[in-house]
């Protein structure tokens, strides 16, 4: 097994600033947890609609103005709510506060769905969100167009003094983004469709995928799959790409999410983000490291 890398996620929804600030303070000087989350929605995406929300990319730069150690970044951002140059900026502006920490999770967003498919059974989720704030749903295979624009549009803004951009859906004439990010910020691409793992294989660094109970370990086995065929098929090393998963942990059953972690490592992740579900305890990431993270490695210390 190769040694497991440990990231933490507090989602924004239904939680006040003060308690995700605490929560990433604290785990800012764990060296075990090695970087932390939120997420890219405007309402709650289950529950009541009126839900307290907090926007994802202000609250980055909050929170990255707070600590010191961590890499950071939204798991993941939906690539329907900004234009991509405008993305980039705020991106650029994120890692300047953080002093280049920043990891670029990207995700192709809301897309229209047929009912009952997609591994989503009933109403399409982003249908409510998307229509309360003015945002056109898209078709899957335009989504991954636009997804496959933005990235390109995004290095070049992190590479390049100036340039133009002539796409099929994106035009920019003389862009300048400065400062350009310290770094450049590593590349993960949310998603599982076979599509989406094509672009994984041509663009990101880091993939991910969530895990249970959303998708079960065969599932990720077989995406895991289909990524090593995209990679062979462009002469690619999949070692090179960083397998990810979203794990909710199960504050009553900490045995039980150690066991779900070492299964997950043994089918090849090597990168798992402990999602927490609010209210968040007391002391929960001291509560991480010895529960969860020290336990594994001492069971088996490549993890």
């Amino acid at each position: 097994m190769t040694r497991i890398r440990f990231g933490v996620k507090t989602t924004p929804m239904r939680v006040g600033y003060d308690d995700i600030l605490r929560v990433w303070e604290e785990i800012d000087g764990i060296p075990e947890i090695e970087d932390a989350w939120l997420w890219d929605h405007l309402m709650p995406i289950n529950g009541p609609a009126d839900g307290a929300i907090l926007e994802g990319w202000t609250l980055l730069a909050a929170l990255a103005a707070r600590t010191r150690r961590l890499e950071l970044g939204l798991l993941v951002t939906s690539n329907r709510i900004r234009e991509p140059a405008v993305l980039g900026k705020i991106a650029s502006t994120v890692d300047a506060i953080s002093g280049g920490r920043l990891i670029m999770g990207l995700g192709v967003g809301g897309t229209r769905q047929p009912p009952n498919t997609g591994g989503i059974p009933g109403p399409n989720p982003a249908e409510a969100e998307y229509t309360a704030y003015g945002l056109p749903l898209v078709s899957p295979a335009e989504g991954l167009r636009r997804l496959a624009e933005t990235i390109t549009i995004l290095e070049k803004m992190w590479t390049e003094p100036e340039f133009d951009f002539h796409g099929r859906h994106y035009t920019l004439l003389g862009n300048h983004n400065e400062p350009k990010p310290a770094r450049r910020p590593p590349l993960l691409i949310g998603g599982w469709g076979d599509r989406t793992l094509r672009l994984v294989a041509e663009y990101a660094d880091l993939w991910n995928i969530p895990g249970p109970p959303h998708n079960g370990l065969d599932f990720i086995t077989d995406r895991i799959r289909v990524l090593d065929e995209h990679c062979a098929a462009i002469s690619r090393d999949p070692a090179d790409i960083i397998r990810s998963v979203q794990l909710i942990v199960d504050y009553d059953n900490p045995a039980g999410t150690r066991s779900t972690i070492l299964e997950l490592a043994d089918a090849g992740i090597t990168h798992v983000v402990l999602s927490l579900r609010a209210p968040y305890p007391i002391a929960v990431g001291a509560w991480l490291s010895e529960q969860i993270i020290t336990p594994i490695r001492e069971q088996a210390p490549a993890v």
